[in-house]
């Protein structure tokens, strides 16, 4: 197999080619055709997520196809689409996941930070955490939904939970809220996009989506809102976002990593906001997400790079250079 895997002490991932990993027990390998990049990964690569195993192969966005089949696998065949995300196995037996809230596992496991992931031309993963993909859409477009869209669509269910959400905000309008604003407009929702400064672009895609109003982070919307989802990790955003909820909306903190949130006054909280945040995602989200995605029309706007351009893929992330998700494809294929 050909990978990129991050041994680099400066972050940067390094070629590599490795022995073909075999399936083992209930497990299937995939040759990988598209990984989507995601937020996650730069959290990987730069270290604001501990390391968990050396040379590491990131990605969690994996669209492939099945070659291999370990013991175990039924209902499985050679050549058959499947995605595999972020979450890759969990014990089933702690409270968490006796109580359906796997996302939550004390075990958990992770495709791209404690098992080697899709920046690579083949994985392999747990049959029972890969999922047949709306038939629809293209490699690349199914990428993005494996992460970007499953953790917009668990933080967007938990805004609207308990509550009549008309007017929605996202915070950071990237991979993950240029796929769900396209639900929440289908929905019926008024949402309403902050990006970063300077960001023409972003703005403007979020008004061909069918945003309501776009604007610079800092900027008071056009109307309260009842909901707002952070996408973006800067937790200076937390107290604006509280302040521009209506009494008895909801706050959502929709990464796996932000930097410190900022004091400030009870008052902005009191009204019976909510602030929460998701963590991961559940199998089931998937099973739910797709067909309702697929109903929406929701479609990603997608930067194409090969697999071995996955640092310049992160770095355009980190800086910004593109709209939309990013997706490597592998080099080579495969015969």
């Amino acid at each position: 197999m050909r990978c990129m895997a991050l041994r680099d002490s400066r972050g940067l991932l390094v070629a590599e080619t490795r022995p073909d990993p075999e399936p083992g027990p209930g497990q299937v390998r995939l040759r990988v055709s598209a990984c989507g990049v995601c937020r996650t990964d730069l959290h990987v690569v730069d270290g604001d997520l501990a390391g968990h195993r050396p040379a590491i192969v990131p990605g969690h966005e994996i669209v492939g196809v099945v070659e291999a089949i370990g013991p175990g696998v039924s209902g499985r065949r050679i050549g058959e689409r499947l995605g595999a995300a972020w979450l890759a196995w969990t014990c089933g037996e702690c409270r968490y996941c006796r109580e359906g809230r796997e996302n939550l596992c004390d075990r958990a496991e992770f495709h791209g930070w404690t098992r080697d992931g899709g920046y690579a031309d083949v994985v392999v993963a747990d049959d029972r955490y890969c999922f047949s993909l709306p038939a629809t859409l293209p490699d690349a477009e199914c990428a993005p939904l494996l992460c970007a869209g499953l953790i917009g669509f668990r933080a967007w269910r938990m805004a609207c939970a308990g509550r009549t959400v008309e007017t929605l905000g996202l915070y950071g309008f990237g991979a993950a809220a240029h796929l769900l604003a396209q639900l929440a407009v289908w929905h019926g929702q008024q949402v309403y996009a902050f990006v970063r400064q300077g960001g023409d672009d972003a703005a403007a895609l979020a008004l061909e989506l069918g945003c309501a109003w776009a604007g610079p982070s800092g900027q008071a919307p056009p109307a309260p809102l009842d909901a707002a989802i952070l996408f973006a990790p800067v937790g200076e955003l937390v107290p604006e976002a509280l302040r521009a909820v209506r009494k008895g909306g909801a706050v959502i903190c929709g990464g796996i990593h932000m930097s410190d949130i900022p004091a400030m006054p009870y008052e902005w909280l009191w009204g019976e906001r909510v602030l929460a945040s998701v963590a991961n995602l559940t199998r089931q989200d998937a099973l739910d997400y797709f067909p309702l995605a697929e109903r929406a029309g929701v479609r990603p706007r997608v930067t194409l790079y090969p697999q071995d351009r996955a640092n310049e893929a992160l770095d355009d992330l980190r800086a910004g250079r593109f709209t939309g998700a990013a997706v490597l494809l592998p080099d080579t294929p495969r015969g």
